[in-house]
């Protein structure tokens, strides 16, 4: 049961990112139309870099448990088995605590965001909380898929993206 319930998060911010993705598009639209009818509409440029960043954040997490982040694959298929399973664990230790701090950080920015009323410096004034929400949401939910990794290659299954399926240097 928990299983599920950790992939569907990580499915469901996949497709949160996705619909970020959407209003990039069309916040991109909007900027293309409004210049082609000599209008400018404020914001949109603010709202498409808030976008972008949520997009990213929110997919942290599935890109990870897809196997498509930048890992240490080479160095792993090199080591003697005793050592592969120790330097996983180790790497997904300094991930594992490395992605607390950064989500601790991220909820009390976007915390000291909301009690001290901090705004955009753009022209749209938007509260900064609000787009801070998108980043903390997303490292926690990569912390929580650190977690995930960890647990699997402490308890000897294999890491994702170690899998026999994955290549050492995915690149496209």
């Amino acid at each position: 049961m928990m299983r599920r319930l950790l992939d569907r998060t990580y499915d469901i911010c996949a497709w949160v990112a996705g619909a970020f993705m959407v209003l990039i598009l069309l916040n991109i639209l909007v900027q293309v139309a409004g210049s082609y009818f000599g209008l400018y509409i404020q914001g949109t440029d603010a709202y498409a870099g808030y976008s972008m960043a949520a997009a990213s954040f929110f997919a942290l997490a599935h890109t990870l448990k897809r196997g498509e982040h930048i890992r240490v694959t080479l160095i792993l298929q090199r080591l003697p088995p005793p050592w592969r399973q120790r330097f996983e664990v180790g790497c997904l230790l300094l991930a594992v605590v490395l992605t607390a701090l950064f989500a601790w950080f991220s909820w009390t920015m976007a915390w000291w965001s909301y009690e001290f009323h901090a705004v955009s410096d753009a022209q749209d004034r938007t509260p900064l909380w609000i787009p801070q929400l998108s980043m903390a949401i997303g490292v926690t939910v990569l912390f929580i898929a650190f977690v995930d990794e960890l647990i699997a290659v402490a308890s000897g299954r294999q890491a994702v993206a170690a899998s026999a399926d994955s290549e050492p240097a995915h690149v496209e």
